[in-house]
């Protein structure tokens, strides 16, 4: 046989190769027609018939229609040219990915040849130990040197005058402690990630510093190493140096940047304190986008152009719980904020954004903390599909500690399946085309914009901030999504739902901050004993005095010795002329759950009594048990004490016997010692009720005392008033108000309550 000949690889095309086919097939407006003439397609109502045959009874409108905090609401179907949401005239079929609006992806390729960079953080306190997971996470499979700076590192605090030392992240404090971090990095072959709060001139020098020290080329940073004051503000309430000093150092950072290391961002505009607060998609990135436009326009006032602006900021977005919204939301932002950019007057080129992702912590929970790898899941699984250019997937027990190689693990890996296993890698913007995808991008783009122009008219964010706009929207939302939560209307499986009562909840593992600190403290001294302090001092006071070039003073500080400390103090502006911002509180939807949960536990520690339930189950078990499990699993939320029993029966030839065998059993007690029980549910079906209820009601509430009845399920409109007066207090149904049904029993037993004020 013919040997065969081996076959040729198949050439990958440049992105510009790509582009500039795809800019030719505009051009193309004639295709030949494709009939469907064998299909017959059903109309819009005789879908809508097929459905209501199926819904038996239960009003279409309501029960197939989906409102969501974004103020969009989730059509039951999305078709071609038919019904209400028909979409044909917005599918992009004019665009393409990586041109025009970018609505279809950053790049012309997607995926296929520069996959989205998975970019763990990595947050251990000490300089070496986080250079070992650095290098740790590249081993196993992470593209991005994600570094998590310290609160104190941020603020620019040393050490030893830290009062949180490595509460988030690694403590930098001199040179030595950023070469160590850097030690045996490929900066020049995978991009590094810093976020450094309100400024980042000084990480940038301190890693500029680092590199000339070991002769490495400065050009080897990219990536972002970026600042983002105003989020800082909305956070703390206030800056220690007023936003011009910080943009005046956001300037000079891109000047430097641009001509030492082009490919490193400046300004990393994240969207935390919204996401944190409870903002909703649209909210989240209009205010994200309003920071990035100020920032733009404070730059421009400095005469730097918008090309250097745009090729200086990097965003960083959330994605929550909501699978399509996120969706739609990243493809939203690529095309809003396009469009801002060529409003500035920016080339095409410079406008598509780069977005960096990460799950939101808003939607993590303590309890049943397993649940977070599915949660990070599929907020991963969105973001993917809707388009980023890295992505850090927090491990799960970020709610009650730095992660461990396993939860670190499990975090990395998700992403590498995503890459290497499911075929990610390969569609380019796979939700394009979609109906459903598309019609909810294009009305979150309007939405986006809408609430963009409110921030515009109020003068900017920073004057939205003042006048407190965004804080009050945000409120309302959080609001909306607690009290949503209080009715179980969401549900987070382990918190307000399905309570796990055997859980034994995640050692939090603090670490020791006193010997830590102390340890880089000795560190950061022993480094300065060998340095030339006059020669330090007047590199300061060089820097201190100089307009122009400050980063490269700030480099030469840094060389000589200084701390970050001391290069703040010396950078230092003018103080902070706002004063009474209100923050934006952080929160999780599960806290105030998690907290009445913790609230039952002390209570139980200290004086070894609960909430003693009693189920008055009447009948054989059919009859009760639906009722009476979604009793217990109701109660159980508040971690209380539910005593089970398989029903009260009537004796043969006895009828109304199951009532005295049900009082006899409420009677006797929780215990042997006949501790009274706190409250009673009353569990059946609807038919009996009127025959049970009035015999057991006054009886019960008599035992109880101060005690209190409940009927489980909703009762009847023409019967609530009849059971009320016969004793019952309160109904437990799926229209009931979980958080303060729990909460009234806590405080009936004495229960000291802590409640987190929604602010």
């Amino acid at each position: 046989m013919d040997e065969q000949k081996p076959q040729e690889p198949v050439k990958q095309l440049t992105d510009k190769e790509l582009e500039a086919i795809l800019r030719q097939s505009e051009r193309k407006t004639e295709f030949p027609a494709v009939s469907f003439d064998e299909f017959t397609p059903p109309t819009y109502e005789e879908w809508v018939d097929a459905c209501n045959a199926l819904l038996k009874g239960k009003p279409f409108e309501k029960t197939m229609y989906t409102p969501t905090y974004e103020g969009i609401t989730f059509d039951p179907i999305y078709t071609w040219r038919t019904g209400p949401s028909a979409v044909d005239d917005i599918l992009p079929v004019d665009d393409y990915p990586g041109m025009g609006d970018f609505v279809r992806g950053a790049k012309v390729n997607g995926y296929k040849c520069a996959p989205w960079g998975i970019a763990q953080a990595c947050d251990e306190t000490l300089p070496k130990e986080n250079n070992e997971l650095l290098k740790h996470e590249i081993d196993k499979g992470s593209t991005v040197y994600n570094i998590r700076l310290d609160t104190p590192t941020m603020h620019g605090v040393d050490a030893q005058n830290a009062k949180h030392v490595g509460n988030i992240g690694v403590s930098i404090t001199t040179l030595e402690d950023m070469s160590t971090l850097l030690d045996g990095l490929d900066l020049k072959k995978y991009p590094i990630m810093i976020y450094c709060g309100a400024d980042s001139m000084r990480m940038i020098a301190l890693a500029a510093a680092a590199l000339k020290a070991k002769g490495e080329p400065v050009e080897n940073l990219h990536g972002v190493i970026g600042a983002n004051p105003l989020a800082q503000m909305a956070k703390a309430g206030r800056l220690r140096q007023s936003l011009e000093s910080h943009y005046d150092d956001m300037a000079e950072a891109i000047r430097w940047t641009t001509k030492n290391a082009p490919n490193l961002r400046t300004i990393f505009v994240r969207s935390d304190i919204f996401s944190r607060g409870g903002a909703n998609a649209v909210q989240e990135t209009a205010y994200t986008f309003g920071m990035a436009v100020e920032y733009i326009r404070a730059m421009l006032k400095r005469g730097l152009s918008i090309h250097d602006i745009a090729r200086s900021i990097q965003f960083g977005f959330n994605t929550g719980a909501t699978f399509y919204i996120e969706i739609a939301k990243l493809r939203a932002a690529r095309q809003v904020w396009a469009n801002i950019l060529e409003a500035f007057g920016a080339d095409e080129a410079d406008r598509g954004a780069v977005i960096h992702a990460r799950p939101a912590y808003f939607t993590k929970t303590i309890f049943d903390i397993g649940v977070n790898m599915l949660r990070n899941t599929t907020e991963i699984f969105s973001a993917v599909v809707g388009g980023v250019d890295t992505y850090e997937n927090e491990p799960y027990d970020e709610t009650v500690r730095k992660g461990d190689e396993f939860s670190r693990r499990i975090a990395r890996n998700v992403q590498i399946l995503l890459q290497e296993e499911f075929g990610m890698l390969r569609p380019i913007d796979p939700a394009g085309g979609s109906w459903a995808i598309e019609a909810l991008t294009k009305e979150m783009a309007e939405k986006v914009w809408a609430e963009f122009q409110k921030i515009e008219d109020l003068g900017g964010m920073k004057k939205a901030f003042e006048a407190g706009y965004p804080q009050e929207q945000i409120l309302e939302v959080v609001k909306k999504r607690f009290k949503a939560l209080d009715l179980r209307k969401d549900r987070a499986v382990g918190t307000n739902m399905y309570p796990n009562m055997t859980e034994v909840l995640l050692e939090p593992r603090p670490e020791d901050t006193p010997a830590l600190k102390k340890e880089l403290s000795e560190a950061a001294a022993a480094y300065r004993k060998t340095i030339d302090k006059e020669f330090m001092g007047k590199k300061l006071e060089e820097l201190e005095g100089t307009e122009e070039g400050r980063l490269d003073k700030a480099i030469e500080a840094f060389m000589a010795g200084a701390t970050v400390g001391e290069v703040r103090e010396a950078l230092k502006g003018e103080e902070s002329g706002v004063e009474g911002i209100k923050p934006i509180t952080e929160h999780r939807w599960t806290e105030r759950f998690e907290q009445l949960r913790f609230d039952t536990e002390a209570y139980k520690k200290e004086t070894g009594k609960n909430v003693e339930v009693f189920l008055a189950n009447m009948g054989k078990i059919p009859q009760h048990k639906a009722r009476a499990d979604f009793s217990t699993s109701f109660l159980q939320v508040g971690e209380f004490n539910v005593h089970l029993n398989d029903g009260f029966q009537d004796d043969e030839g006895k009828p109304g016997s199951r009532w005295e065998k049900c009082i006899e059993a409420l009677k006797a007690g929780c215990d042997d010692q006949g501790t009274p029980y706190d409250c009673a549910v009353i569990c059946s079906k609807d038919d009996t009720y009127p025959e049970d209820v009035p015999a057991l009601a006054p009886k019960m509430k008599e035992i109880l005392g101060n005690g209190t009845l409940f009927l489980a399920g909703a009762a009847p409109k023409d019967l609530e008033k009849v059971y009320r007066e016969a004793g019952v207090d309160d109904f437990i149904s799926v229209k009931a108000n979980c958080y303060e049904i729990l909460r009234n029993l806590q405080k009936a037993k004495g229960m000291k309550i802590t409640e987190k004020e929604v602010n």
